[in-house]
């Protein structure tokens, strides 16, 4: 038996109340150590998942109604075999139901409880059938231990994702995202988690934003709605979103040239959550660095996205390119046939985003009542300046046709260029 001082276990007489212990009847208690002192031989066999357990009905039907109506509904009035299909958690849950069912003490934890619970339920180990059943034991280490810390309620929500369609089915999934939602707001303070400082809150969730990049797509999806509809502001949830993507596109030749093959399964599976993290990202600009937009946009195009997910992040990053640096508009060609070393086309479509948001704040839903101020000179400056330098780094390119070169050259303002020494440069690097 673990330490009981521990916070994530307890045993497995976790909060019976006394008028219960003693409605309970000690004829199974009894029985079961009258079995292993007599060394009683078994009577039926139970397969779980391949496995085979040698066991007793008696322990076994007293506890739990499926096995009851299995033995009771038999033509074989003397069933020794009885196969038990998709058990939840498969052989080594049944395993801690079948010693729950002989009084046999164990340790109920945030690692076995999702299993628990769900085949508690398959099982119909309710208290229907015993009191101080297995359903009502796991449903209070759920609500008095499990669900009363962030990191309990995220390690059961990601061991019910193996547990499906039955964990939804007990509500465990819903109940752990509403606990992780509450926790996380409550835990990351009010005055925080309510702040409209986007600087103040992008440090708030760092500690348990790795936590919860181990939960599935759609399932992290949910938590993250949950949370907004909590109070949490969505663009202190840009670190959450930062390292699920990280994880998620890692493996990724993004960088390189050329756009190599991977299995179309994994290709799949990393298209659904780039464009499911790209509809989550905040609204705010600023919420999201431009680099890491630039890996997203790369990702995107990578993997051949939806064009909305991809104009997206062309958009966003227009918003932002004031503070974008060469590097980060150098996409390569991610084409088996393509023409040109970058994607040229991109860069030309975030410059003509980033000029219409200039002489438009409402374009990207940023109106004046809003607090929208034009971008400051400066800004125009530094954008013409990046341009130029972009233009000079693809001027190299043999393959580049003149028309995109001309026709990227023409979109940086005027006002934007203090002297003409960088223009001069691209061209005669092109020519």
């Amino acid at each position: 038996m673990v330490d009981l001082d521990q916070e994530d276990t307890v045993p497995i007489t976790l909060n019976m109340s006394a008028k219960k212990k003693e409605l309970m009847s000690t004829a199974m208690k009894r029985t079961s150590e009258w079995i292993f002192s007599q060394e009683i031989p078994s009577d039926v066999t139970v397969q779980v998942a391949g496995v085979s357990f040698s066991l007793h009905k008696f322990p076994l039907v007293s506890k739990c109604g499926y096995i009851r109506k299995v033995v009771s509904e038999s033509n074989d009035a003397d069933v020794s075999v009885i196969v038990i299909p998709a058990v939840p958690g498969g052989a080594e849950s049944f395993e801690l139901a079948a010693k729950f069912c002989y009084g046999i003490n164990f340790e109920i934890n945030t690692e076995n409880i999702a299993a628990l619970r769900c085949v508690a339920e398959y099982l119909e180990m309710t208290e229907d059938y015993a009191v101080g059943s297995l359903v009502e034991r796991t449903e209070a280490f759920l609500n008095e231990v499990a669900l009363q810390s962030l990191a309990g309620a995220i390690s059961v929500l990601h061991a019910s994702e193996n547990l499906l369609p039955i964990a939804e089915e007990v509500k465990l999934v819903g109940r752990c995202i509403d606990a992780i939602a509450y926790l996380a707001c409550k835990e990351s303070g009010n005055d925080i988690a309510m702040s409209s400082t986007i600087s103040n809150s992008k440090t708030v969730v760092d500690w348990w934003a790795e936590d919860l990049a181990v939960l599935r797509i759609d399932i992290f999806q949910r938590v993250l709605i949950a949370m907004i509809a909590r109070g949490f502001k969505p663009y202190a949830l840009g670190p959450v979103l930062m390292l699920y993507a990280q994880k998620a596109l890692r493996g990724l030749e993004i960088f390189g040239k050329g756009r190599k093959k991977i299995e179309p399964r994994q290709e799949h599976e990393k298209r659904v959550v780039l464009e499911t993290i790209v509809s989550l990202l905040p609204k705010e600009k600023n919420a999201m660095s431009v680099s890491f937009l630039t890996v997203l946009l790369r990702a995107a195009i990578y993997l051949e996205t939806t064009i909305a997910c991809r104009l997206d992040l062309e958009k966003r990053m227009a918003l932002q390119l004031g503070q974008a640096v060469l590097d980060d508009l150098l996409i390569p060609a991610y084409s088996f046939t393509g023409d040109t070393l970058f994607d040229v086309d991109t860069v030309q479509r975030i410059m003509m985003n980033y000029l219409e948001y200039e002489t438009d704040g409402s374009h990207f839903g940023y109106k004046e009542e809003d607090g929208y101020i034009s971008p400051p000179l400066s800004d125009m400056e530094r954008v013409g300046k990046l341009m130029e330098s972009y233009l000079a780094e693809i001027a190299s390119d043999r393959n580049l046709p003149v028309s995109k070169f001309i026709g990227l050259a023409e979109l940086i303002p005027e006002q934007s260029r203090i002297t003409e020494d960088g223009m001069y440069r691209a061209i005669d690097i092109y020519l």
